[in-house]
């Protein structure tokens, strides 16, 4: 799809007619005087339409940048732009910091053996006692501590960051985006900043700003399916580490376990959405069940997401229950929690000053203003359960050579002042396959930040900086 859904220029005006403006002020002189107030009585006809008044907000102008999505470029882009001397504030609409890392019990780290906030991030986890293997690249870590390693971490470096909050509005001021609204338990708030980074995966902000962007492949956009996780209890992981990938760290065990692990749901009875079910040992007697795959669905459609979260939780649980009634090593398997965000691989991707390409995977590209150099292979799921069973993931025809991401990819063309962070940046679906996992979101959000800390101190746009001036 390429989109170029505008975002109003001003919010909806409220038709106040005579009739109109008679009949809210019978309801009370607040009515006409602060539009924004809620009231029993619809004024006019009943319509398909209805005209939403306009609110008049205060806007907080208090900070250089602003990043919307904490997840884990989000987190990393707020950091980076503190430490650079930028005032921060960071916009989350779950309860806690760390997106997929979190929110989405993700657990498993790919492409992260990187120098700065990765490098980072891994030694601090590994003085929480926080992380499984001793590979820098891949690894598990345990989610809970991640959020407390996030949030101390944000903390530490000044960022201003607000959970359960979400992003609904952007406003532009010509092509330079100025101002974004959110909705809380605060209630409807504008802010205003120098600088923007879109972080939010899906590209919501890039999207509601006026970007043009792509999403999935082929003429009906489709999109690589979704997984829930899910951390479940078990009763001694010693006598199923054979069904446990990447088991005490071993890099090596990882297809013979899922077909192990396959077989015993097989022999429960339920053949999986997910033809390579996976456990992954978080610590003690404790895993991550990842086993589900949500088909065809677009990430900005609510009722199917909706729908896709409540059919995944319920899979989860069926193949806990079935383990279970299995007995002997799988006695006692218990779901303890399940994500509160179902995962997404594809979302939208917004066009940039460079679009990373198919074909930058297989020359392996260089640029002079590389961000990082990504090394993981393309990795594409199965867009349909029929699919699924005869291959579950695809590496696209090819094996990638490690590439650079450059900065242009990580700014908006559409729209000044905005960047892009994580798997919404500029490419296209099948390099986006490749640069989509976390360690490169880290590395992504961490340039971003970088720059917009320089652009918003030295009132310049994000493209009118030189990566040289970052390093």
């Amino acid at each position: 799809m390429n989109s170029k859904e505008r975002a109003p220029n001003k919010q909806p005006i409220y038709d106040l007619n005579r009739r109109n403006f008679l009949g809210m002020a019978s309801m009370g002189v607040g009515a006409a005087l602060f539009p924004n107030l809620s009231f029993g009585k619809i004024p006019g006809k009943k319509t398909s339409k209805f005209f939403e008044p306009s609110h008049k907000l205060k806007v907080v102008d208090d900070v250089d940048v602003i990043v919307c999505g904490a997840g884990p470029a989000g987190v990393s882009a707020a950091i980076a732009a503190a430490r650079n001397g930028a005032h921060v504030r960071l916009f989350e609409v779950n309860g806690c910091l760390g997106g997929v890392w979190t929110a989405g019990l993700l657990t498993w780290i790919f492409d992260f053996n990187k120098p700065g906030l990765t490098r980072e991030i891994t030694e601090k986890l590994d003085e929480r006692g926080a992380r499984r293997g001793a590979n820098q690249d891949k690894f598990v870590y345990e989610p809970d501590e991640m959020k407390l390693l996030l949030e101390d971490m944000c903390a530490d470096a000044g960022v201003q960051f607000r959970l359960q909050t979400r992003l609904v509005a952007a406003y532009r001021d010509g092509p330079k985006l100025t101002t974004v609204i959110t909705e809380s338990r605060s209630g409807r708030e504008a802010w205003r900043a120098k600088v923007f980074i879109d972080a939010t995966g899906d590209g919501d902000l890039g999207a509601l700003a006026g970007c043009g962007w792509d999403i999935g492949q082929g003429k009906d956009n489709v999109c690589q399916p979704l997984t829930m996780n899910a951390i479940v209890a078990v009763k001694d992981i010693t006598q199923i580490q054979n069904c446990i990938s990447f088991y005490g760290g071993d890099l090596t065990t990882h297809n013979g376990a899922v077909r192990h692990f396959k077989a015993e749901i097989n022999r429960a009875g339920i053949d999986p959405s997910y033809g390579m079910p996976t456990l992954f040992h978080i610590r003690d007697n404790v895993v991550l069940l990842m086993a589900n795959h949500e088909y065809g669905v677009k990430p900005y459609d609510a009722d199917a997401m909706t729908a896709a979260t409540v059919h995944a939780r319920k899979e989860i649980f069926t193949i806990a229950r079935g383990l279970r009634q299995l007995g002997g090593v799988w006695e006692g398997f218990q779901v303890i929690a399940s994500a509160e965000q179902i995962g997404v691989r594809d979302g939208r991707r917004i066009h940039g000053r460079y679009t990373v390409t198919k074909n930058d995977l297989i020359i392996g590209e260089r640029h002079d203003d590389a961000v990082t150099r990504a090394t993981f292979n393309v990795d594409i799921h199965a867009e349909t359960k029929a699919k699924n069973d005869i291959e579950t993931i695809s590496n696209g025809g090819f094996k990638t050579l490690p590439y650079d991401i450059p900065l242009r990819a990580l700014i908006a063309k559409d729209v000044d002042g905005l960047m892009m962070a994580g798997r919404c940046i500029s490419g296209d679906f099948t390099a986006h396959a490749s640069y989509r996992v976390t360690g490169n979101a880290v590395a992504m959000g961490e340039a971003a930040g970088t720059v917009a800390a320089i652009a918003s101190q030295g009132n310049r746009m994000p493209h009118e900086v030189d990566w040289k001036e970052a390093k």
